[in-house]
């Protein structure tokens, strides 16, 4: 013997009706703060908050060393970096600030 019963009802009705508690207040609680904590990520992502803790010398307009809204002292700092981003990278090519030669990025070969 085979017997098939089809129910209609809302997942909302089939709750209330085995007696499960509504969690819905909870579950938007819980989705409201993990909205809160992403948009606070993000905004602690601002790409130029982090310019400014990387390179404390740098210009908050612009790049440091001579470009619009350089502050005294920015290349300095820049220089800084590019030294030991190359010193990290194991001094490759030897040359003046611990890069390639002549301490700037080696160029594409020319055909």
């Amino acid at each position: 013997m085979k017997v098939t019963i089809d129910i209609d009802c809302t997942p909302d009705e089939a709750r209330r009706f085995m007696g499960l508690p509504d969690v819905a207040a909870a579950q938007q609680a819980v989705v409201e703060a993990w909205q809160a904590q992403a948009l606070d990520a993000i905004k602690a992502m601002d790409p130029q908050a982090l310019f400014k803790a990387w390179m404390p010398g740098a210009a908050p307009g612009g790049m440091p060393g001579g470009m619009p809204g350089a502050m005294p002292g920015g290349g300095e700092a820049w220089e800084q970096f590019q030294n030991a981003f190359w010193s990290a990278m194991g001094g490759q090519g030897g040359g003046q600030g611990g890069g390639p030669a002549g301490g700037k990025p080696a160029g594409r070969a020319k055909k």
